[in-house]
């Protein structure tokens, strides 16, 4: 059996492309609920159906490490961060509070770049041809499969930032997540991203951390 995406980056602080595997690691599932600390359960979340714990949601990180090539731990903890931080612990998956209609994913894209998304995915041809100008149902489409739902993020990463923005997240430094938040996620620096990203790095062996 190959070690997971996570656990490599977990053990040696750098990425070792491996297939992801339907077993989850202890070690997976601890780091990932050392980063968000409240995803070990799904007990008396607002919306069951949108939360993910962090043994379910490990195997599908892992497996959008592998698909949109995701080489560093610094990438990797910035995608981490950012989707426990913007899902509340993995909690939703839709956009709630204020409820922007088709707002959502893990890292509660916008509709438009949830089509864009969609696009890029041969398997929602038909889907998205049905769905047609209803932003919710794409939205829809991507939330209702977890290796999508949690694959936006790093799809976002390797398409949406600059190369700059993305070079500087394998220095893995602080200043490179301040720039990856304000540059490519285009918003503002908090005291709580930031403690997320400083515990994702951390956790996955990001150097300097």
């Amino acid at each position: 059996m190959h070690r997971s995406i996570l656990f490599t980056l977990l053990s040696l602080g750098s990425l070792t492309l491996a297939a992801p595997t339907d077993t989850l690691s202890k070690r997976d599932t601890g780091s990932l609920t050392t980063i968000a600390p409240k995803s070990s359960t799904c007990s008396g979340a607002p919306f069951p159906a949108e939360c993910k714990t962090a043994a379910q949601a490990a195997p599908f990180i892992n497996a959008s490490f592998k698909t949109y090539g995701i080489t560093s731990a610094g990438e990797a903890a910035a995608i981490v961060s950012l989707m426990a931080f913007e899902s509340g612990d993995f909690k939703y998956n839709i956009n709630h509070f204020p409820g922007r209609p088709g707002q959502g994913t893990r890292n509660m894209q916008s509709p438009a770049f949830n089509l864009e998304y969609a696009k890029s995915i041969p398997a929602l041809a038909e889907g998205l041809n049905k769905a047609g100008s209803d932003v919710k149902a794409v939205l829809s489409l991507l939330t209702v499969n977890g290796e999508y739902d949690f694959g936006s993020a790093a799809w976002f990463l390797k398409n949406k930032c600059s190369e700059k923005v993305k070079t500087g997240l394998k220095t893995g430094t602080n200043d490179a997540w301040k720039a990856y938040i304000t540059e490519c996620i285009g918003t503002t620096v908090t005291d709580d991203r930031k403690a997320y990203w400083d515990r994702a790095a951390k956790a996955m062996g990001v150097p300097g951390h």
